[in-house]
């Protein structure tokens, strides 16, 4: 007995529907990213041109970020997160906003002390974001007003989408794809079709069947995706402070060691050497704090591997304690290692105790993806462009 082509596609479908699926999953998850992270490598002085550009770009994910002209522009509405860390100039005050589109003030660093010293100054915040959102820096305008960086990347901008708003996404993505709707709404007519068809009981057991073949094979994809443990985090602390001391023959470029363990998934993160190792390739999220010994200067890098510098923070004020901050997002390969260093010469310190001032974390934002779904990501936003 021959079966009806209707009766065929169905059976073709619930064959392939797992494989369907996971790629399905696997496209939108490629889709629904935006992340970006840069670093500007000189200073900047208040003036008529208020944007902070950058001119360092660690990571891109999906292209949002001009780092010419200093904008993030939204294209998948959902929450993001932003942070961004600028160093004081010299003898001049610090203040620089986080915008929203045009006008619109989301939060800001500043402080009102024209002394000599150099230090940095760190905010974040998450925002509500609807397609075509623009978000920047802005330093103000007066002359008076400047920050600072050079090629420790002192001034870094750092965003990605934690929760993508799926139906605005789709409802944009469908305002510019009227053939995909008529796709959808020809699967709708085969269903109805399928309904109202009489099947004999030979192909309704035939069907049964199959599904149950596809409800165990989904059970058997979600087992493996349990064994396959792709997620990556830590957070650790120091209860100890660091003093640099110059001493001939002791090891020079030593990473930050801790003592505290908060959360360490994946165990990439060597507590006691201070050293985290990249196992999943992709796009991590970094931050660390530091205290300041009085009287001491402190300056604390993240480096790459072995001696690549990605940021930092830096202190030389006279005063009491106090507490600074820096993050950025990079882009890792396998075996790839992140660490802290502090200046190790005499004059040079960092302040903890138990309370842990000191503390550093990491986690892994967006694995990387087979080449060949990366293409297709690509062609589909391509298409969905008007």
């Amino acid at each position: 007995m021959l079966l009806p082509a209707s009766v065929l596609i169905g059976l073709l479908c619930l064959s392939h529907a797992g494989a369907a699926w996971g790629f399905a999953r696997l496209l939108d998850n490629v889709e629904l990213r935006s992340a970006f992270s840069v670093a500007r490598t000189n200073s900047m002085e208040g003036g008529p041109k208020m944007t902070v550009t950058f001119d360092t770009v660690y990571v891109n994910i999906g292209g949002d970020f001009d780092p010419k002209a200093g904008l993030f522009r939204c294209r998948i509405p959902g929450a993001y997160y932003f942070s961004f860390t600028v160093g004081k100039f010299p003898h001049k005050d610090l203040s620089v906003m986080l915008m929203k589109n045009r006008n619109e003030v989301q939060a800001i660093v500043y402080e009102e002390n024209a002394g000599e010293e150099r230090k940095v100054q760190s905010q974040s915040v998450m925002l509500q974001l609807e397609f075509g959102d623009t978000v920047w820096l802005r330093l103000h305008g007066d002359p008076r007003y400047a920050l600072y960086s050079n090629t420790g990347h002192y001034t870094t901008f750092n965003g990605y989408l934690v929760y993508p708003d799926t139906y605005s996404y789709q409802t944009h993505h469908h305002q510019h794809h009227p053939a995909h709707d008529s796709q959808q709404e020809n699967i709708h007519l085969l269903n109805s079709n399928q309904a109202t068809e009489h099947i004999s009981p030979g192909t309704r057991d035939m069907v049964e069947e199959k599904e149950l073949q596809h409800k165990e094979e989904e059970e058997d994809e979600e087992e493996e995706e349990e064994e396959d443990d792709r997620r990556s985090a830590f957070s650790v602390g120091r209860t100890q402070s660091i003093v640099g001391v110059d001493q001939v023959g002791m090891p020079q470029h030593q990473p930050v060691g801790f003592d505290t363990a908060f959360v360490n998934i994946g165990e990439d993160f060597n507590v006691t050497e201070g050293v985290f190792t990249c196992r999943i390739p992709g796009a991590y999220y970094f931050s660390f704090n530091v205290g300041k010994l009085p009287q001491k200067t402190l300056s604390v890098k993240l480096m790459k591997n072995r001696l690549e510098v990605q940021a930092m923070i830096y202190d030389d004020s006279q005063g009491e304690k106090a507490l600074q901050s820096q993050s950025l997002m990079m882009s890792l390969k396998l075996g790839d290692t992140i660490w802290l260093y502090s200046h190790q010469r005499d004059g040079f310190g960092a302040y903890s105790n138990h309370a842990k001032y000191i503390t550093f974390t990491g986690f892994l934002v967006y694995p990387d993806v087979p080449p060949a779904a990366t293409t297709t990501a690509s062609q589909s936003y391509a298409d969905k462009k008007p």
